[in-house]
């Protein structure tokens, strides 16, 4: 067994340990002969070094010529010198907002690059994981992007899917395995209106018939994109498609009943309504958090699954006394206590008066001030 740095290892050596991402996840397995792509995945990572065995004879090892007969298809990996060069080890230590910036802009990028068919996804898994160290920094009640455009808020959207999805599927106690892949979900799931014409996008008025039934193939669209990416599994390309389905059997494209949703789609559909209607848009200025977290639990009652529903809006309110709060009246002031049976309707103290919202309905939480 020799320890080897990544730059210095060729393909066609065997992996005498499992290897791990920064944050745990297992990457390769031990015995494993790394093929070229291997190789790639390593340096997407950042693994510096590795526990490796030789494995005898030249002739065992893996060229790194493509076949003649090779299809050119979707580009699967990127190593991040190619993009961020000499900082890229100093980006551990980026904050939160750094790190968002980062991440919406490849998004864009990629974007752009998926009508062509290619997604630069390693680089994507990459600064994922880089952004998913501050996932206790983000909150999602609280998180404003430093930047944001009416012109970007579909890239917004899809980096915010990413964290709140991530966040939810760990408060749902899904296997660990899964919480990067939820992630990829949320950042990916409308990766299909890159093939949507902008104009009908981003119309004003209502749609037509035909133009409504366009959008509506995004969810086709984003499964076509992704279902030869190999870096994602079978529930980051149903969650493409089926986030628009309801338990119900009233969604789209293939009008599914909750059984046979996809538990990454259902993630998405919670996080993707919330953060859509959250979020400026071409036609739309953003709504108040807590109207929209009880538009979701109305949508529980035969839309979106309800155990879901329930932990997000129960986590994501589980904000400490004292937080500060804009209402829609106008005042400020702070949360003093939040019922769980109505956690989107707290007791807040203004100016020294203590204002139930449960019984003043006509006043709502318009912002929560960070």
């Amino acid at each position: 067994m020799t320890i080897k740095a990544v730059n210095e290892v060729v393909a066609g050596v065997k992996l005498a340990k499992d290897v791990h991402t920064p944050l745990g996840g297992l990457l390769l397995h031990k015995g494993k002969v790394l093929l070229p792509r291997d190789l790639e995945v390593l340096k997407a990572f950042m693994v510096e070094q590795v526990d490796v065995e030789s494995v005898e004879g030249e002739s065992t090892r893996i060229p790194t010529v493509k076949s003649a007969g090779q299809k050119p298809s979707l580009i699967f990996a990127e190593s991040p010198q190619g993009s961020g060069g000499d900082d890229v080890p100093s980006r551990k230590n980026l904050p939160l907002h750094e790190e968002y910036d980062r991440t919406l802009s490849l998004v864009k990028s990629c974007y752009q690059s998926a009508i062509t068919g290619e997604i630069r996804i390693y680089e994507i898994r990459s600064q994922m994981e880089n952004l998913l160290k501050h996932h206790k920094d983000y909150q999602i009640l609280k998180f404003i992007p430093r930047m944001t455009n009416r012109h970007d808020y579909r890239y917004h959207s899809a980096v915010l899917c990413a964290l709140s999805s991530y966040k939810l599927a760990r408060w749902l106690n899904l296997p660990q395995k899964d919480w990067m892949q939820v992630a990829f979900a949320g950042l990916l799931h409308d990766i299909g209106n890159a093939k949507i014409d902008p104009i009908i996008l981003n119309k004003p008025s209502k749609l037509t018939d035909e133009e409504n039934e366009e959008v509506r193939r995004h969810t086709t669209y984003g499964y076509q994109i992704l279902k030869n990416v190999a870096a994602v599994n079978e529930g980051v390309r149903l969650a493409a498609l089926q986030h628009h389905e309801k338990v119900d059997g009233s969604g789209y494209p293939l009008r599914l009943e909750g059984s046979k949703i996809h538990i990454y789609a259902k993630i998405v559909a919670v996080t993707d309504i919330f953060h859509a209607m959250t979020l400026d848009k071409f036609y739309r200025s953003a709504q108040s958090p807590y109207l929209v977290l009880e538009q979701i639990q109305l949508e529980a009652f035969g839309k979106l699954d309800p155990k879901i529903v329930q932990t997000f809006i129960r986590k994501v309110t589980a904000l400490h006394s004292g937080t500060k709060v804009k209402l829609s009246n106008g005042s400020t002031g702070e949360i003093v206590f939040t019922d769980s049976q109505h956690p989107t309707r707290p007791m807040v103290s203004v100016e020294g008066s203590i204002m139930n919202l449960m019984q003043q309905r006509q006043i709502y939480i318009e912002e929560v001030i960070s």
